[in-house]
């Protein structure tokens, strides 16, 4: 009861004092991927970074559980949502500032965007990431990558938000990036921006290295269906995928979660499965992989609400 009180002098607090969209008992089915999830009990989505100092000092001082989301493309939320608030780093957030082979992209852009934006200026570098779904601002604390790129290649600096309001500028070596994985990515810092410097190269081939990429993406991944991308991350010795295949898990069904019989290392929802059944299918392909290898994999999705 106590909690609920304080949830609703925040939600009072933000009507007052916030120019972005603030809501109630929003479906966060609607925000993710997946197309799971219950209920967040607020749902915030800043107007600038003065709209973000603004929440983050409301979650402070009423002691509020947040949860920060871009696309929502990585995420499997609980059924029963998220009691607190979460705050959407959303398309506000989309500046775009070039100088010479250097540019400036804020937290709410796609990456698809983006790279369309590099190949149109003639800047070469950022093709692996056209295909990638999501925005830069999730993208860059968990070093995304595909095809041989991760955003370490072309980062040199991130310009983040920690809980205070406190803006801080991390270079590429200060991030430490590693596979699927910065000093970012267990943070409670938010990234605003990134900058970027890339090489000369002809718009021509830019665009076809993009076209040439997302066309094998669709012909080996399962984009018709639900999904939050890759589930498990690739473990140092091996591929997700394929040792998910060779333990027979490939078409794996459980309610209405399946192993993708397209490509098994995405769990995907085939019948409008629930958190629940991603979940369990998930433990079952964990604990399977490990009796017949011995290797234990760990989820690249980020679980919101709940545990695996």
């Amino acid at each position: 009861m106590e909690y609920q009180l304080k949830l609703n002098r925040m939600l009072d607090k933000l009507t007052q004092g916030f120019r972005g969209e603030v809501l109630k008992d929003e479906p966060l089915k609607a925000h993710t991927y997946f197309k799971i999830g219950g209920p967040a009990s607020l749902f915030a989505v800043p107007e600038d970074t003065e709209d973000l100092k603004t929440v983050l000092k409301l979650i402070k001082k009423y002691g509020i559980e947040h949860f920060i989301i871009g696309n929502g493309t990585n995420l499997l939320v609980s059924d029963d949502g998220f009691r607190g608030i979460i705050v959407k780093i959303g398309e506000k957030f989309n500046k775009l500032e070039r100088d010479g082979n250097k540019v400036k992209a804020g937290a709410g852009i796609l990456l698809s965007a983006l790279a369309k934006y590099f190949a149109k200026e003639g800047l070469a570098g950022f093709e692996f990431a056209g295909g990638i779904p999501g925005y830069l601002g999730g993208a860059v604390p968990i070093n995304a990558g595909a095809y041989g790129g991760e955003m370490k290649d072309v980062v040199t600096k991130v310009k983040c938000m920690d809980m205070d309001g406190k803006i801080h500028e991390f270079s590429n070596e200060e991030m430490e990036f590693s596979y699927r994985h910065t000093k970012l990515s267990d943070s409670e810092y938010i990234v605003l921006e990134a900058e970027f410097d890339l090489i000369p190269g002809r718009v021509e081939d830019i665009m076809e290295k993009i076209k040439e990429l997302n066309e094998k993406r669709t012909s080996k991944q399962p984009l018709n269906l639900p999904s939050a991308g890759s589930t498990f991350k690739r473990p140092s010795n091996g591929y997700a995928s394929k040792l998910i295949e060779d333990a027979g898990l490939k078409g794996l069904q459980y309610r209405g979660a399946m192993v993708s019989d397209k490509h098994s290392g995405f769990i995907v929802s085939y019948d409008n499965a629930c958190c629940e059944d991603v979940l369990e299918l998930m433990r079952i392909v964990i604990s399977t992989v490990y009796d017949k290898f011995g290797i234990k994999l760990e989820p690249e999705i980020k679980i919101v609400g709940t545990k695996l």
